[in-house]
C-alpha cells in the first residue's frame, strides 16, 4: 500500500524555526543542533503546490547522504546522523515520521547556494513501433 505525502511535518513539542519549499527545520534541547525534516511537498517556480509525491523527502534525504558521505574527506559539512536513534530524546518520539527523511545538523552559518538535483527516466515502450 503507498503511503500518504508528508505535506507538513507537524512535530508538536518542537520549535519549528523555519519552513521551506521542501524541508522544515527544528530547534532540538542540544543548542547547537537542528533538525531537519525533507517533506514531500513540491514546488515549481517557487510556488508550492498543494499536492505532494510520496516519499520525495526520503529521497532527498538519500541524495544528501550520498553526498555528505561522498565529500566527507573533500570538506567539512554541519552533518551529524540522519539516524534517528541518535537523536535526542524528543526527537526520537517522531521516528515513524522521521525515519528516512530528517538529519540531525549542526546550527552553521547559511551559505547562499541552491543546487537542483532533477532525474529523468528514459526508455522505449513495447507498444512503440517508433521509439
Amino acid at each position: 500500500m503507498a503511503s500518504e505525502a508528508l505535506i507538513d511535518s507537524d512535530l508538536h513539542g518542537l520549535q519549528l524555526l523555519n519552513k521551506g519549499k521542501v524541508r522544515d527545520v527544528y530547534a532540538t534541547s542540544d543548542p547547537n543542533l537542528l533538525l531537519f525534516v525533507a517533506s514531500d511537498r513540491i514546488s515549481a517556480y517557487d510556488v508550492i503546490l498543494r499536492n505532494g509525491v510520496p516519499d520525495k523527502g526520503k529521497v532527498l534525504t538519500k541524495i544528501s547522504l550520498f553526498w555528505f558521505d561522498k565529500l566527507k574527506h573533500v570538506i567539512p559539512t554541519h552533518f551529524v546522523t540522519a539516524n534517528v536513534d541518535e537523536m535526542p530524546e524528543e526527537v526520537r518520539q517522531y521516528r515513524e515520521i522521521l525515519e528516512g527523511r530528517a538529519m540531525l545538523v549542526k546550527r552553521a552559518k547559511v551559505v547562499p547556494l541552491e543546487a537542483i538535483v532533477r532525474g529523468y527516466l528514459a526508455g522505449a515502450s513495447p507498444a512503440c513501433s517508433h521509439c
